[in-house]
């Protein structure tokens, strides 16, 4: 009996090229109707057989209400020939080159075809018609569509329109019951012309033409396990693939029962209803694996099954090289916590233990002033994680105006809302899947983005404005913000619910006054990185030890910029900048004088002099020598007596609960005890508390 294919695309010329393909190589008593979007047909498609579909030709449209019912779909995929494969092979690597076709799915399907083929030395950049301005290249590659090539191209390489795949031949051939039709020998040169992967041509055509066959086919052509078992539910086919996947060895599963060997596939559920099992998330070896169960049939009689397993992983890896390569942009990290500069006890302890949250996939929570290195320690924490070869996306909250940063963060659909991109856009979120997600002063988030970004948080997807579809998302999110984030919590200007779920690892970075001698090395850092060479007086440099340095490193990167640029090879206090010394005089500390240098005299190598010791100094030190691995008990416990309330032991173990850190009321009686003994601290008794001595002061701004 005469097979009706109806065959739909995009345009009309692929149709017609797909369909006298078909009539080729499988027969002219297959009856064949074709339909495209270009033609205005694409709504008017008439009952069939079968019907292979391009998946441009679903744009905007639900493939059912195109497609009557009753049929069997076959998805188009299509392939490039050797000769063109060869062609762009020979290309020299860091080739830039335009990716052109009719629109933007097929200019994405084509990259996909090429990265999947090994064309990984060309830097591809998509254009179609309607797309934004692009880089003015002197080489354009084209399937066929020379027509949308920009004028100014000089060098096109028209690869030849795109040709049906052997996966999608064997599957019409199958469906249209014409599976001997692939043993002609005109169709064996067609795919060897193919630029196909995986496959043994000579083994497709010296095997029967039975189930077995076609198993076969199928493990050569899919980039995908298979298993294949016959009417008796018994193994006979079992690829590399899926060898891999189920980490068992073909020899133990070959000639075994499925239902004894393999229990989590639902082989028996398939023969029972008779019915195809498709897109079953089952878990092999701890790994979320795709499973798909097709039932084969003989003359309505049921001969056997294939299982197709795809894991999770390995597809989400494709895609995401794929949405990289598309999207063009460098989402990496710049730093690592070898860039991080500092010796005080403050910043080790913030490195030691931003380090173990990096072997975490928990969310993080940076805590510090403006200026302290939120985003540097974001970056380190991504690039020491297990996380670190994927992307690594950063956002300020507080830079993007609400009405924006929801379309930035979770993507949107075509015509979502006006001036929407056609096509739609992938969101931030979608950017960062399987990397991290850097959400800086989020203190700055809506209610709104809130509640949103919880769901996310909870349930790991996420919705495009003006979609359907739920889109899961393996990202971490590493958040910051410079203000008292549990104190909005208190006042209801931050959900508390969120807070907790993003605060899971908080880490807190202690601002440049509190790091001691930290400040001198980043000073000598950053005037290296400027390549300039001038010394600063011992009365200078008290100023800048002294000075509260509100901005932090960003404010004293302000600083050795500016001494930098007045090219004088000695600094006294008068040169230092006029904030700085307006902000000596409000506190009272007036520039040391010193005998003036004159400028034609300098000396061939101005020292740097160190400070002079002072009771201070050496206070710290033997704080640090006593304190040990204890010290940020120590340094906590000035920290809340330097607001000048009088604290008892009760209220500060209660605190330091509160901050995550370790100390019982013994371990902070022993602390007072030592601080008292140098004087750091006075100790009172019963409810006057413990308070903070003037040495204290200055032994903390030198921790």
């Amino acid at each position: 009996m005469e097979k009706h294919l109806a065959i739909a695309t995009w345009d009309a010329d692929s149709v017609e090229l797909y369909a006298r393909q078909v009539r080729d190589f499988l027969g002219e008593h297959i009856q064949i109707s074709t339909y495209s979007v270009q033609g205005g047909t694409i709504d008017q498609i008439d009952p069939a057989d079968v019907y292979l579909i391009s998946t441009c030709a679903l744009i905007g449209r639900e493939i059912s209400h195109i497609i009557p019912s009753g049929g069997a779909v076959v998805i188009t995929e299509v392939r490039i020939t050797r000769e063109s494969l060869q062609r762009l092979m020979a290309l020299p690597r860091g080739t830039n080159a335009l990716l052109v076709n009719i629109n933007q799915p097929m200019v994405t399907e084509t990259i996909a075809l090429l990265n999947q083929l090994g064309v990984g030395h060309i830097q591809l950049y998509p254009y179609y018609p309607g797309a934004p301005e692009p880089p003015h290249l002197s080489c354009a590659i084209t399937t066929g569509e020379r027509r949308y090539v920009p004028q100014w191209v000089e060098e096109v390489i028209d690869l030849g329109p795109r040709l049906l795949s052997a996966n999608t031949f064997i599957e019409l051939a199958f469906h249209l019951k014409c599976e001997h039709m692939l043993d002609r020998p005109d169709f064996r040169a067609y795919l060897s012309s193919l630029a196909e992967h995986a496959y043994s041509i000579e083994r497709m055509f010296h095997r029967s033409i039975q189930v077995e066959s076609i198993f076969d086919l199928f493990q050569q052509t899919l980039e995908a396990g298979v298993i294949g078992v016959d009417s008796d539910g018994t193994i006979f086919a079992c690829n590399a693939k899926a060898e891999a996947i189920l980490e068992i060895s073909p020899n133990d599963l070959l000639d075994r029962k499925a239902r004894q060997s393999l229990p989590f596939l639902p082989f028996e559920e398939c023969f029972e209803d008779h019915k195809a099992i498709s897109a079953r998330l089952v878990e092999i070896g701890g790994s979320p694996v795709n499973v798909s169960i097709q039932p084969v049939f003989r003359n309505g009689e049921l001969i056997g099954a294939f299982c197709i397993l795809q894991r999770f992983r390995d597809e989400e890896k494709r895609q995401q090289k794929i949405r990289r390569q598309i999207l063009g942009k460098g989402h990496v990290t710049k730093y690592t916590f070898d860039s991080i500069v500092g010796q005080s006890p403050a910043m080790l302890t913030a490195k030691a233990l931003a380090k173990k949250m990096a072997a975490s996939n928990a969310s993080v929570l940076i805590s510090g002033e403006s200026g302290t290195g939120k985003e540097l320690f974001a970056h380190a924490i991504h690039a020491a994680s297990a996380r670190s070869r994927e992307p690594f996306v950063a956002i300020n909250c507080a830079a993007i105006p609400d009405s924006l940063l929801e379309s930035q963060l979770f993507g949107y659909e075509e015509g979502a809302f006006t001036g929407a991109r056609k096509g739609g856009h992938i969101g931030f979120f979608e950017a960062a899947r399987s990397g991290t997600l850097f959400l800086d002063e989020i203190e700055a988030m809506s209610p709104l983005l809130q509640v949103k970004l919880l769901r996310v948080l909870q349930e790991k997807e996420i919705v495009r404005l003006g979609g359907v579809d739920v889109i899961y998302v393996n990202v971490r999110i590493i958040a910051a913000t410079n203000e008292e984030l549990l104190a909005i919590v208190r006042k209801g200007g931050f959900r508390k619910d969120l807070y907790y779920r993003l605060s899971v690892l908080p880490l807190s970075l202690p601002p440049l006054r509190e790091r001691g001698q930290d400040m001198r090395l980043l000073f000598e850092g950053i005037r290296e990185g400027l390549g300039k060479e001038f010394a600063l007086s011992p009365a200078a440099w008290q100023l800048l030890m002294n000075h509260p340095w509100e901005g932090n490193v960003r404010e004293l990167h302000n600083c050795v910029e500016y001494l930098a640029y007045l090219d004088q090879p000695f600094i006294e206090p008068e040169d230092l900048p006029a904030t700085i010394l307006a902000c000596a005089k409000e506190r009272g500390i007036p520039p040391t004088q010193v005998s003036p240098v004159s400028p034609d005299t300098p000396p061939p190598n101005p020292p740097v002099f160190p400070l002079a010791r002072t009771p201070a100094m050496d206070t710290a030190d033997w704080l640090r020598r006593k304190a040990g691995q204890s010290l940020p008990v120590y340094y906590f416990i000035l920290k809340q007596l330097e607001t000048g309330s009088s604290m008892g032991r009760k209220s500060l173990a209660a605190l330091a609960e509160e901050e995550g850190i370790s100390a019982t009321e013994q371990t902070i009686r022993t602390a007072l005890a030592h601080l008292e003994e140098r004087g750091i601290v006075e100790v009172r008794r019963g409810r006057a508390g413990s308070c903070l001595t003037p040495l204290g002061r200055e032994v903390l701004t030198l921790l």
